[in-house]
């Protein structure tokens, strides 16, 4: 069952006893913007480093475009969060809720 312990107290995260595991919701989201952020950072720095040499250029232009599109998944997870702490009846938003 779902405990809301935390929902609209300083930490607001949603705690899940699946058997003798402890499930934090919010943690999931904030570790996928994580690693989304370090996905973004090094299809930019490997597509950087391959335009210095004319024949990686297509390479490097894919690598962009890959990275271009990791920043519109950055907002889709902040969105996906808030929709399912609200499913779960939380309505009350932190300003750290933008951080991921």
């Amino acid at each position: 069952m779902a405990s809301r312990n935390d929902i609209g107290g300083s930490g607001r995260s949603v705690r899940v006893a699946v058997g003798d595991e402890l499930l934090v919701i919010d943690d999931r989201y904030e570790t996928a913007s994580i690693v989304n952020d370090v996905l973004i950072a090094v299809w930019f720095t490997v597509g950087s480093l391959l335009f210095f040499s004319e024949s990686t250029h297509i390479a490097a232009t894919w690598l962009f475009l890959v990275g271009s599109v990791q920043f519109l998944i950055r907002p889709l997870i902040r969105l996906t969060r808030r929709v399912h702490l609200r499913r779960l009846g939380d309505s009350g938003h932190r300003r750290a809720d933008y951080d991921y």
